[in-house]
């Protein structure tokens, strides 16, 4: 079988090293992919959002299937122009993919249908904005309706920040369009917990829990990111706990989405915080986290290409999904300065004694065809063990080996959840 993945970062490779493990898996194409991801599959320059040239690689290339990774294109309905042009493709349609692309629906599809969320209330208009943080209960979370890169949040711990906040996406634009309505919500405190699921439409299947660290510095601290590292499984999310998502979360999303004529079949993250009075949704993605899939895939023990086909199909209830007992680290490699400044370039130096799976996300090749850094989150390290310490201790003892200028890492990957394993 002949692939097409369309992306080019740290997930998308993850993605291509799991679709690699199936033997009938020959030529893997990346859209546009990246010098790394070019070790592993068929990298071609055509860019995530430009839908009519992939569709048209896609038929050209005759692809067996496809899979729509990023939110962007998800969002502008890559899958609905795939499959009308003859491409079977895994990932939600337009219609279904807004439960990213606009926190408004997805907010109000919450409420509408009793899925335990912050209360909140949406505005289009920031004097009204203005008006309601002058008042509301503090602190707060301002979020941009649409897609931000995973950036467009902000909390408010004072008056003066809410109206910051409001500002920075209502009048300065800072996150664009995506800034033209907001989300003011009700600041939740508890664990925070990463649920990626499979989904058929109907059927739901939940993979590995893991735990995002957002904060660009140590002790969470500094500014957002895309995601500093990730390990799995969450030792905060126990099988209690997931029952109890699977009953007042998962299952009511998803019939609340086909309730809605918004059938949705893919990957459907679930951001979940874990309060005082149960779990809560944070956010909802169209997709395969980044980087939570650096983590998930590998502990996946099922042929990943048949359970995508799955989900495309309506057959996901009759389809083995398995996942590893072992434990999960990702450490990233950024660019010194991300995700404000930071310099590009920089030739990337891996030791020969490295073993551990390396999942490449902002590099290009340089003059002499070697890497070079070209991007905020340069590459992932992952490893995996039976236990979570020894894979945390593996990921940093690796990514010690590899080496460029202005490289950083947080140093405290995991570090919240070794202590909840420690209660």
């Amino acid at each position: 079988m002949d692939l097409l993945v369309v992306g080019g970062g740290g997930r998308e490779h993850a993605v291509i090293k799991a679709l690699r493990k199936n033997p009938e898996v020959k030529t893997i194409y990346c859209l546009p992919g990246n010098a790394g991801i070019a070790q592993d599959a068929t990298c071609v320059p055509i860019g995530a959002k430009d839908l009519r040239r992939i569709a048209d690689f896609a038929v050209e290339k005759k692809v067996d299937f496809a899979v729509v990774t990023p939110d962007d294109p998800l969002v502008l309905g890559a899958v609905d122009l795939l499959e009308k042009a003859g491409i079977p493709c895994f990932g939600p349609r337009r219609n279904a993919a807004i439960i990213e692309g606009s926190k408004v629906f997805s907010k109000h599809l919450m409420q509408t249908y009793g899925i335990p969320t912050a209360s909140f209330e949406t505005f289009d208009s920031r004097e009204k904005a203005y008006a309601y943080v002058a008042s509301c209960p503090l602190p707060c979370v301002i979020k941009a309706d649409g897609l931000a890169l995973g950036k467009g949040v902000l909390i408010a711990r004072t008056r003066e920040e809410a109206r910051d906040a409001v500002r920075t996406i209502m009048e300065n634009r800072k996150f664009g369009d995506s800034g033209k309505r907001v989300v003011i919500e009700e600041f939740l405190e508890g664990p925070e917990v990463s649920v990626l699921s499979f989904t058929d439409g109907t059927t739901v299947v939940p993979m590995v829990s893991s735990m995002d660290h957002k904060r660009a510095l140590d002790g969470d601290q500094g500014l957002n990111t895309g995601g500093m590292g990730t390990i799995a499984p969450n030792p905060y999310y126990t099988p209690e706990i997931a029952d109890e998502c699977m009953r007042t979360i998962f299952l009511p999303t998803i019939r609340a989405m086909k309730k809605e004529g918004r059938e949705f079949r893919g990957c459907l993250y679930f951001g979940l915080m874990l309060t005082a009075e149960g779990p809560r949704v944070i956010e909802y993605n169209c997709r395969f986290g980044d980087p939570e899939a650096q983590v998930v895939l590998p502990l996946l023990e099922s042929d990943l290409l048949t359970i995508l086909q799955a989900c495309r199909d309506g057959t996901l209830a009759d389809t083995e999904v398995r996942f590893s007992s072992r434990s999960a680290c990702c450490v990233i490699l950024a660019s010194r300065g991300y995700p404000a400044s930071y310099e590009k370039g920089f030739p990337i130096q891996i030791d020969s004694s490295l073993s551990a799976s390396v999942l490449y996300a902002g590099v290009a090749s340089g003059a002499d065809g070697s890497l070079v850094t070209n991007g905020g989150r340069v590459l992932g390290v992952v490893e995996t063990a039976d236990t979570l310490p020894e894979a945390i201790r593996k990921a940093y003892s690796q990514a010690e080996k590899i080496h460029f200028s202005n490289a950083y890492c947080r140093k405290d990957i995991g570090a919240r959840a070794l202590k909840a394993l420690q209660k």
